[in-house]
Formats: C-alpha cells, structure tokens, sequence
C-alpha cells in the first residue's frame, strides 16, 4: 500500500510531472537555509495573525518563537503563514463583517499549502472563531493558541481593565462627573500590556470555549499575554502539533455535539459574551451541527454562573487564571457534562477533570455550584412577536428590575440617526421608555456592529440613569452591560418585525417567560409592513467586492452570521 505524503511532498502544485513539482518545491525551500534533514520531517503550518493594526497581538513574535521551538524538539518542521489579523476596534464598519473572511483564508491556506498540522495563534474578538471555522472545514489536525488577555493598569488606586472599565469611566463622562483631563489620563491606563481584553470580554469567552471545545491544550485560555506560563504553553502547543502531523486527532472528531453542548454550558457559567452565541454557532455550522436557540434556554435553566469577572463581577481574567481557570468550571459542572468528549491531547474530560481534583480554586473568583453567583446562566433567548427567530439577552450583566417590564418605544432608524439624537436635549425620553435601534443588522450598511450597548441618553444620564431597557439587531462587546436585547431576528434590513416599530409602540419584556413583543393588532402590522417594503425595495445593496458577497450571502444571527455556502 502506497503511504500518504508528509511534509512537503503534500498537495504539490500542478505541472504535469508531479516528481517536477517535487523536485521544484525543495529546491526553493532549500534557498531559505533548510537542510535535507530538515526538509524529511512532518510540517507544521502555524496561521499567524500578528498585525500592525492588532494590539491584542503584539506578544506575537515571542510567542511564535515558543511555538517553532516545540515543533522542532518534537521533530516537526514549524513553518509560519500569515492571515488576515481582525483587531477589533481598527475595523470599519466592524469586525465581525470581516470574520467570515478571515476563516475562507484560513481554511484556504491550510488546504492549499503542505502541512500535515497546523496551530492556529489567534486571540483578538474575532480572530479565534475565524480560525476554529476556517480549521473546522479544513479537517486538518489542529491546535488553537490564544494570545491571552493583558494585565490590568491603574488610575488613582483602582485597578483598570479594557474594556468594562473603558464604557464605566465614558459614561461618568458622558454624565459630566468625570472631566476631560481625566479621561484622558484613565485612556493612558486602560490597556496598558499586550493582550486581549482584561475582562471577561467576547476574546476571553472564546478562548474559554475553544479549551471547553477541546481544540486547545487543557489549562492555557486564561494565562495572561505576558505571563511565562504563555510562553511555556506556546512551546507546548507546538510540541503536540508536531505530534499530531503523526498520529492525526481532527476537528471534526472533537468539535461534535456533545462538546459544542459542553462549550455552552461553559458559555453560561461564565456570563460569557453575547457574541460567543454567534461564533459557536457559526463553528459548529461549518461541521453541520445545529444550535436551536431554544436548546440554548434548557441549558440555560440548569447551568448556573459560577464566574465572578467584569462586565458581571469584580475580578479580572488575571485572577481568574490565578484563581483556577476553565478547569475550575468543568469540575463545578462535572454532573451536567459530556464527560466522554476528547481534546487535542486525546485525553477525555472526565479524565481531565479526575487529574485535576486537588487544585486551588479561589472561590471568591470561581464560586462552587452549590453556592453560584446566579442560579440560572448568564445568556438566555427571548422568543415573540418582535423577535419571532429570537433575540439574546446577557441576564447577568442586567438590571433584574427591569426583567418584567412593558415601555413605550423611542425609535433610531439607524446608526447615524441614533448619533444625532442622542444627545438632544429635546428627545422625548423617559427613564422607564424601551430604546429601539433599527438597520444595525448583518445585512445592513453597518453590518452587525457592537452598537447594541447603546449609550444612556444625555439628559437621563446627567439625572444619573444607570440602565434602561435597550432594543436592536446589532450586537454588543463582550466587555459591556446593562438590560440589552441584542441579535434580533428576522433584522430590520430584512424586513424584520423591528422594522415596524414606530415612536410611542409599548412593548412587553418578559424574562421569566423568555419573551419579547411588539403590542400591535395584525392589522396595523400588516400595513405597515407593505410599507416597509417599498421601502426595502428602493434601497441599494453593494455592487462589488467583499460587501457584495457579504451582504448577498451572510446568514442571520440565528445561524451565526455566517455565508449560506460555507456552512456543513
């Protein structure tokens, strides 16, 4: 039997003589220095996403350095392939517009190119899922390595971290209580360290999913970016790239069902990002696994949050790598898991979780089951005339006063009229009013950006209102909160019922029963619906290039915002 290709002589390109090609190919790796010796072994691809326009990356090239280093003591060869890198607030319209991208490259290059592993360096909002959907379709053996978040900075005593304490500080100045001098000095020591963000923002929650997926070595999403733990789990993850360039473990035989439903659960201990919701979606999509949003409500109502960080608590994700990690959730949540699940190392989480019974958990970080911070998960979709394919709700960053709530509606039809009004000393608005933003959709000019946590009107924030009871199809950081529906679907751009809400419409919120209305007889709707669509028919969609594919092929948040055709 004819043994498979290794190394380079994978996938040669295309000339009609494939010894040529061959011959050709080591040629030209010989002109960078490699030896014969070299040359003979396994190759391990490393998607390097470092960028100029990405500080959570800026670690990157020490890193890097401690990934080729363990490939190579393991008998790899390490060669790296640059990506296209998404830092999150250098991207216009937004980030998640390019997501999709970032994963056809990924997925392209690994497919492309001869690798026989590949270690995916992300970290950044966006970059992590990019990779696990890239990698998923790909099916090539691969690791994740996460950057890791940045160490918190000071100002005045307390300790800052982007980007909770960023949005806490701009509203006390929005409000007038901090002064210009002040916030410029608390914008000197927000982000003070390479990393992702220091808060249990969307960066950290999908670093903790990707280790809950299995698809990154058991221990390594919370160590901070400049820590040496980092570094020692860069040579690691090397290290078990080159091991599976031998002896292949690929994503689709750990990103199953089963450990997608350990990844939410996960996601719910946490009081993780709304985006995560979107992401694992997405991620599981590329393998043909579905995420009913109602299955997302059962695990809700018997996974409590467990994690006391920012935006939801006090602490830091450098307390939480101090205080346990992911590890000290999957024993807290070791009864309501798929303990049968396997990781990149081959070892099952039951197994894991038996090694690791003795370690120290700081309680005041990661609480036990017994005693959650909340008894019920941080996330939960909300179903009902106004979100008839649901909306998300992060219940543990929100005002449980207004969980049981109708309120008369103000309305922004768009980003740029949200921008102009805001702030009018004349808008109609009362504390106890639902603020409705419309057109801030996938399929809309500004394509899903985090403009769902929208900003406290000026006026009510000089009267000192805390939170209010906001309403889009847009989504919103992983570092904010405050009682915000999000994801709303149908969107507004696609004709959605948010479409049809008009200043002065009472809507009805219901936590407890999961729901969200639009309080109007079937009558008005319908005819206001006839003229959305006139509306929606004079508009224009994108001619060429990216926005086009984008805007023609990008599925709702429902289906995780990916393209119609990548999906498994």
């Amino acid at each position: 039997m004819t043994e498979k290709p290794i190394g380079l002589a994978r996938g040669l390109t295309n000339y009609g003589d494939s010894a040529f090609s061959l011959y050709l190919r080591r040629s030209f790796a010989r002109s960078m220095g490699y030896s014969s010796a070299a040359l003979a072994r396994p190759v391990v691809g490393i998607a390097y996403s470092g960028s100029g326009f990405n500080n959570c990356h800026r670690a990157f090239p020490e890193l890097l350095a401690a990934v080729k280093r363990g490939v190579t003591a393991a008998g790899g060869l390490p060669i790296e392939f640059p990506t296209i890198s998404l830092g999150e607030v250098f991207l216009n319209p937004t980030s998640l517009m390019f997501r999709n991208l970032m994963s056809m490259d990924t997925e392209e290059m690994i497919r492309a190119q001869p690798m026989d592993a590949v270690v995916l360096m992300g970290g950044c909002d966006k970059t992590v899922p990019a990779q696990l959907m890239g990698a998923a379709s790909a099916d090539l053996p691969a690791v994740q390595l996460v950057a890791g978040p940045m160490m918190t900075g000071r100002y005045r005593g307390e300790r800052l971290g982007a980007c909770t304490d960023c949005r806490r500080f701009w509203a006390k100045y929005r409000a007038g209580d901090v002064s210009s001098e002040e916030i410029g000095e608390i914008e000197n020591n927000l982000a003070v360290t390479a990393g992702t963000c220091a808060v249990m923002g969307t960066a950290s929650t999908m670093a903790c999913i990707a280790e809950a997926l299995g698809m990154s070595l058991p221990g390594t999403a919370a160590i901070p970016a400049v820590h040496a733990d980092r570094l020692r789990a860069g040579e690691a993850t090397g290290a078990l790239a080159a091991e599976l360039a031998r002896k292949p473990r690929r994503p689709s035989e750990i990103i199953t069902e089963k450990s997608v439903e350990n990844a939410l659960r996960v996601l719910l201990a946490l009081g993780g990002s709304t985006n995560a919701i979107i992401h694992l979606t997405a991620i599981a999509g590329r393998l043909g696994i579905r995420i009913p949003l109602t299955r997302l409500n059962e695990l809700s109502e018997t996974t409590p949050v467990l994690v006391n960080l920012k935006p939801t608590g006090p602490h830091y994700m450098e307390d939480f790598y101090a205080g346990g990690g992911v590890g000290a959730i999957l024993r807290e949540l070791k009864p309501v898991l798929n303990l049968d699940c396997i990781d990149v190392s081959g070892e099952t989480l039951g197994d894991r979780i038996e090694a690791e019974t003795n370690l120290f958990v700081d309680r005041d970080v990661v609480r036990p089951a017994s005693a959650p911070l909340e008894d019920k998960g941080g996330l939960i979709a909300l179903f009902g005339s106004l979100a008839p394919r649901g909306a998300i709700l992060k219940r543990s960053a929100a005002d449980h006063s207004l969980f049981e709530k109708e309120g008369r509606a103000v309305v922004f039809t768009s980003l740029e009229d949200l921008a102009a009004r805001m702030d009018d000393p004349d808008l109609d608005v009362t504390p106890d009013d639902f603020l409705v933003l419309q057109n801030a959709g996938p399929t809309s000019p500004s394509g899903m950006p985090e403009a769902g946590y929208l900003p406290i009107p000026g006026k009510l924030a000089r009267a000192g209102v805390k939170d209010m009871v906001r309403i889009s199809d847009a989504r919103m950081s992983g570092t904010a909160f405050g009682t915000i529906v999000l994801h709303v679907t149908p969107e507004a751009a696609q004709g959605g019922p948010l479409a049809l809400v008009q200043n002065g419409d009472r809507i009805r919120l219901s936590v407890a029963q999961k729901c969200i209305d639009l309080l109007l007889d079937e009558a008005e709707l319908a005819r206001r619906r006839a003229e959305d669509e006139r509306k929606r028919a004079a508009r224009t969609a994108p001619k060429r290039g990216y926005a086009k594919l984008y805007h023609d092929t990008v599925l709702q948040a429902d289906q995780g915002c990916d393209f119609d055709f990548l999906r498994g």
